[in-house]
Protein backbone atom coordinates (compact mmCIF):
# COMPACT_ATOMS: atom_id res chain seq x y z
CA UNK A 1 0.00 0.00 0.00
CA UNK A 2 1.68 2.91 -1.24
CA UNK A 3 -0.70 5.41 -0.55
CA UNK A 4 -3.95 6.47 1.91
CA UNK A 5 -6.40 9.17 0.68
CA UNK A 6 -8.00 11.28 3.78
CA UNK A 7 -11.22 9.61 3.20
CA UNK A 8 -9.34 6.12 4.75
CA UNK A 9 -10.63 5.20 7.94
CA UNK A 10 -8.95 6.11 11.11
CA UNK A 11 -9.11 2.09 12.23
CA UNK A 12 -7.40 1.15 8.23
CA UNK A 13 -4.86 3.17 9.02
CA UNK A 14 -3.93 2.19 12.44
CA UNK A 15 -4.16 -1.52 11.07
CA UNK A 16 -1.89 -0.72 8.19
CA UNK A 17 0.27 0.89 10.68
CA UNK A 18 0.31 -2.10 13.29
CA UNK A 19 0.73 -4.72 10.16
CA UNK A 20 3.87 -2.98 8.97
CA UNK A 21 5.11 -3.19 12.08
CA UNK A 22 4.65 -6.52 13.17
CA UNK A 23 7.10 -7.27 10.35
CA UNK A 24 9.80 -4.71 10.58
CA UNK A 25 9.71 -3.07 14.05
CA UNK A 26 13.46 -2.42 15.28
CA UNK A 27 14.78 -3.86 18.76
CA UNK A 28 16.38 -0.72 20.44
CA UNK A 29 17.80 -0.42 24.06
CA UNK A 30 15.36 2.22 25.41
CA UNK A 31 12.62 0.07 24.18
CA UNK A 32 12.87 -2.08 26.93
CA UNK A 33 12.37 0.34 29.79
CA UNK A 34 9.74 2.57 31.09
CA UNK A 35 12.51 4.50 33.67
CA UNK A 36 11.85 8.09 32.99
CA UNK A 37 15.31 8.76 33.44
CA UNK A 38 16.51 6.62 30.69
CA UNK A 39 13.77 7.66 28.03
CA UNK A 40 14.81 10.93 28.61
CA UNK A 41 18.50 10.32 27.86
CA UNK A 42 17.34 8.67 24.79
CA UNK A 43 14.93 11.34 23.91
CA UNK A 44 18.36 13.83 24.10
CA UNK A 45 20.71 12.08 22.62
CA UNK A 46 18.35 11.35 19.42
CA UNK A 47 17.89 15.17 18.85
CA UNK A 48 19.81 15.38 15.59
CA UNK A 49 21.42 11.79 16.35
CA UNK A 50 21.37 8.57 14.16
CA UNK A 51 20.09 5.84 16.09
CA UNK A 52 23.08 3.72 15.17
CA UNK A 53 25.58 6.63 16.47
CA UNK A 54 22.96 6.62 19.58
CA UNK A 55 22.74 3.32 20.61
CA UNK A 56 26.77 2.87 21.60
CA UNK A 57 26.78 5.64 23.45
CA UNK A 58 23.54 5.42 25.59
CA UNK A 59 24.90 1.82 27.24
CA UNK A 60 28.08 4.10 27.96
CA UNK A 61 25.98 6.92 29.28
CA UNK A 62 24.32 5.02 31.46
CA UNK A 63 26.99 3.16 32.66
CA UNK A 64 28.57 5.89 34.23
CA UNK A 65 25.55 8.02 35.05
CA UNK A 66 22.77 5.55 35.78
CA UNK A 67 20.77 7.71 37.37
CA UNK A 68 19.18 11.55 37.94
CA UNK A 69 21.07 12.00 41.38
CA UNK A 70 24.73 10.65 39.41
CA UNK A 71 24.40 12.71 36.59
CA UNK A 72 23.25 16.19 38.99
CA UNK A 73 26.39 15.56 41.11
CA UNK A 74 28.62 15.14 38.38
CA UNK A 75 31.11 17.47 37.06
CA UNK A 76 30.41 18.91 33.73
CA UNK A 77 33.80 18.36 32.39
CA UNK A 78 32.93 14.53 32.55
CA UNK A 79 29.59 14.57 31.44
CA UNK A 80 31.40 16.35 27.73
CA UNK A 81 33.73 13.44 28.22
CA UNK A 82 31.33 11.16 28.12
CA UNK A 83 28.96 12.68 25.78
CA UNK A 84 31.79 12.37 22.93
CA UNK A 85 31.12 11.56 19.69
CA UNK A 86 27.28 12.31 19.74
CA UNK A 87 28.01 16.03 18.47
CA UNK A 88 25.42 19.04 19.58
CA UNK A 89 27.36 18.93 22.96
CA UNK A 90 25.02 21.74 24.35
CA UNK A 91 22.69 18.91 24.72
CA UNK A 92 25.02 17.57 27.37
CA UNK A 93 24.89 20.60 29.16
CA UNK A 94 21.29 20.60 29.33
CA UNK A 95 20.61 16.81 30.26
CA UNK A 96 22.95 17.63 33.54
CA UNK A 97 20.87 21.11 33.99
CA UNK A 98 17.76 19.00 33.99
CA UNK A 99 19.35 16.72 36.55
CA UNK A 100 20.30 19.14 38.38
CA UNK A 101 16.52 20.34 38.95
CA UNK A 102 14.75 17.09 38.95
CA UNK A 103 16.67 16.26 42.23
CA UNK A 104 16.81 19.82 43.85
CA UNK A 105 12.88 20.03 43.02
CA UNK A 106 11.35 16.59 42.67
CA UNK A 107 13.68 14.67 44.88
CA UNK A 108 15.22 12.70 41.44
CA UNK A 109 11.55 11.61 40.70
CA UNK A 110 10.59 12.78 36.88
CA UNK A 111 7.38 14.29 37.08
CA UNK A 112 4.21 12.77 35.27
CA UNK A 113 2.94 16.11 34.32
CA UNK A 114 4.35 17.19 30.44
CA UNK A 115 3.60 20.76 31.76
CA UNK A 116 6.07 20.34 34.58
CA UNK A 117 8.51 18.53 32.31
CA UNK A 118 8.35 21.58 29.94
CA UNK A 119 10.23 23.59 32.91
CA UNK A 120 13.10 21.69 32.80
CA UNK A 121 16.45 22.58 30.87
CA UNK A 122 16.27 21.57 27.43
CA UNK A 123 13.12 19.94 27.23
CA UNK A 124 10.47 20.92 24.98
CA UNK A 125 6.98 19.89 24.14
CA UNK A 126 7.73 17.27 21.90
CA UNK A 127 10.44 16.08 24.55
CA UNK A 128 7.95 16.35 27.36
CA UNK A 129 5.33 13.94 25.98
CA UNK A 130 8.00 11.74 24.66
CA UNK A 131 8.85 10.92 28.38
CA UNK A 132 5.47 10.75 29.40
CA UNK A 133 4.36 8.67 26.40
CA UNK A 134 7.48 5.86 26.66
CA UNK A 135 8.17 5.96 30.50
CA UNK A 136 4.71 6.65 31.73
CA UNK A 137 2.44 5.39 28.43
CA UNK A 138 0.26 7.90 28.67
CA UNK A 139 -2.21 8.53 25.65
CA UNK A 140 -0.29 11.73 24.06
CA UNK A 141 -0.43 12.78 20.38
CA UNK A 142 3.84 12.78 19.81
CA UNK A 143 4.65 14.49 16.18
CA UNK A 144 8.29 14.37 15.39
CA UNK A 145 9.25 14.97 11.81
CA UNK A 146 8.99 11.90 10.87
CA UNK A 147 5.44 11.20 11.69
CA UNK A 148 4.76 14.95 10.19
CA UNK A 149 5.58 13.80 7.11
CA UNK A 150 3.60 10.48 7.36
CA UNK A 151 0.76 11.97 8.44
CA UNK A 152 0.90 14.86 5.91
CA UNK A 153 1.99 12.35 3.34
CA UNK A 154 -1.29 9.80 3.98
CA UNK A 155 -3.97 12.44 4.99
CA UNK A 156 -3.41 15.47 2.73
CA UNK A 157 -1.56 14.12 -0.55
CA UNK A 158 2.06 15.73 0.97
CA UNK A 159 0.38 18.89 0.75
CA UNK A 160 2.04 20.87 3.96
CA UNK A 161 -0.05 22.11 6.88
CA UNK A 162 0.03 23.84 9.99
CA UNK A 163 0.66 22.48 12.98
CA UNK A 164 -2.58 22.76 15.00
CA UNK A 165 -4.03 20.52 11.64
CA UNK A 166 -0.96 18.08 12.09
CA UNK A 167 -1.80 17.60 16.30
CA UNK A 168 -5.36 17.57 15.12
CA UNK A 169 -5.12 14.75 13.46
CA UNK A 170 -2.23 12.96 15.21
CA UNK A 171 -4.60 12.80 18.31
CA UNK A 172 -7.76 11.41 15.70
CA UNK A 173 -5.07 8.86 14.50
CA UNK A 174 -4.13 7.51 18.24
CA UNK A 175 -5.22 4.50 19.39
CA UNK A 176 -6.52 4.37 22.90
CA UNK A 177 -4.32 2.56 25.11
CA UNK A 178 -1.83 1.84 22.82
CA UNK A 179 0.25 4.97 22.92
CA UNK A 180 3.63 3.78 23.28
CA UNK A 181 3.31 1.09 20.37
CA UNK A 182 1.56 3.19 17.93
CA UNK A 183 4.23 5.54 18.41
CA UNK A 184 7.20 3.42 18.67
CA UNK A 185 5.76 1.87 15.38
CA UNK A 186 5.15 4.97 13.44
CA UNK A 187 9.37 6.29 14.07
CA UNK A 188 10.35 2.59 12.99
CA UNK A 189 7.89 3.67 9.89
CA UNK A 190 9.16 6.89 9.52
CA UNK A 191 12.74 5.53 9.41
CA UNK A 192 12.47 2.04 7.41
CA UNK A 193 9.62 2.61 5.00
CA UNK A 194 8.57 6.13 4.52
CA UNK A 195 11.49 7.69 2.38
CA UNK A 196 10.21 5.22 -0.50
CA UNK A 197 7.05 6.68 -0.28
CA UNK A 198 7.40 10.54 0.09
CA UNK A 199 8.24 12.60 -3.33
CA UNK A 200 12.07 13.34 -3.36
CA UNK A 201 12.79 16.90 -2.89
CA UNK A 202 15.38 19.41 -3.40
CA UNK A 203 16.44 18.44 0.59
CA UNK A 204 20.31 19.73 1.19
CA UNK A 205 20.20 22.02 -1.36
CA UNK A 206 21.92 24.92 -1.12
CA UNK A 207 23.21 24.45 2.29
CA UNK A 208 26.01 25.51 3.87
CA UNK A 209 28.72 22.43 4.17
CA UNK A 210 29.20 21.68 7.57
CA UNK A 211 33.04 22.02 7.83
CA UNK A 212 31.89 25.98 7.43
CA UNK A 213 29.91 26.24 9.88
CA UNK A 214 30.73 27.55 13.45
CA UNK A 215 29.03 24.14 15.25
CA UNK A 216 31.76 22.39 13.21
CA UNK A 217 34.70 24.97 15.38
CA UNK A 218 32.81 24.45 18.33
CA UNK A 219 32.77 21.26 18.35
CA UNK A 220 36.16 20.67 17.68
CA UNK A 221 36.76 23.42 20.60
CA UNK A 222 35.16 20.61 22.89
CA UNK A 223 37.05 18.09 21.52
CA UNK A 224 40.63 19.57 21.75
CA UNK A 225 39.49 20.80 25.48
CA UNK A 226 38.44 16.70 26.42
CA UNK A 227 41.93 15.71 26.39
CA UNK A 228 42.96 18.86 28.78
CA UNK A 229 43.32 21.98 29.52
CA UNK A 230 45.20 24.93 27.37
CA UNK A 231 46.58 28.18 27.79
CA UNK A 232 44.96 31.17 25.66
CA UNK A 233 47.81 30.65 22.59
CA UNK A 234 48.74 26.90 22.26
CA UNK A 235 44.99 26.68 22.32
CA UNK A 236 44.49 28.92 19.59
CA UNK A 237 47.12 27.33 17.59
CA UNK A 238 45.88 23.89 17.80
CA UNK A 239 42.66 24.79 16.65
CA UNK A 240 43.43 26.71 13.82
CA UNK A 241 45.39 23.88 12.47
CA UNK A 242 42.29 21.80 12.88
CA UNK A 243 39.78 24.43 11.38
CA UNK A 244 41.42 26.43 9.24
CA UNK A 245 40.09 30.01 10.80
CA UNK A 246 41.45 32.82 11.92
CA UNK A 247 42.02 33.72 15.64
CA UNK A 248 39.23 36.41 16.29
CA UNK A 249 36.53 33.49 14.89
CA UNK A 250 38.24 30.82 17.21
CA UNK A 251 37.88 33.43 19.59
CA UNK A 252 34.66 34.69 19.02
CA UNK A 253 33.39 30.99 19.42
CA UNK A 254 35.40 30.27 22.78
CA UNK A 255 33.61 33.15 24.17
CA UNK A 256 30.49 31.92 23.47
CA UNK A 257 31.26 27.94 24.92
CA UNK A 258 31.99 30.11 27.96
CA UNK A 259 28.85 32.16 28.00
CA UNK A 260 27.12 29.03 27.83
CA UNK A 261 29.01 27.19 30.01
CA UNK A 262 30.68 24.54 28.14
CA UNK A 263 33.84 26.11 28.51
CA UNK A 264 35.49 27.64 31.79
CA UNK A 265 39.21 29.40 32.24
CA UNK A 266 40.92 28.66 35.30
CA UNK A 267 44.22 29.33 36.31
CA UNK A 268 44.87 31.24 32.82
CA UNK A 269 44.11 27.68 30.87
CA UNK A 270 41.11 26.71 29.04
CA UNK A 271 38.96 23.97 30.20
CA UNK A 272 35.82 22.18 30.10
CA UNK A 273 33.60 23.81 32.38
CA UNK A 274 32.68 22.70 35.69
Amino acid sequence: MSHINSSMTIRTFQKYIFSWWKLNKRDLPWRHTHDPYKIFISEIMLQQTQVERVIAKYHEFLSRFPRATILAQAPLSGVLIAWKGLGYNRRALFARKAAVEIVKQYDGVFPRNPTQLMKLPGIGVYTSKAICVFAYQMDLPLVDTNIRKIITHFFYNDVIQNEKEIEKKALELLPKGKSWEWHQALMDFGALELPSLVPKTARGKGKIPFKDTNRFIRGKIIDVLREGSFPENELLVILSDLTKRDEETLVKNLQSLIKEGLVSIRNGKYGLGT
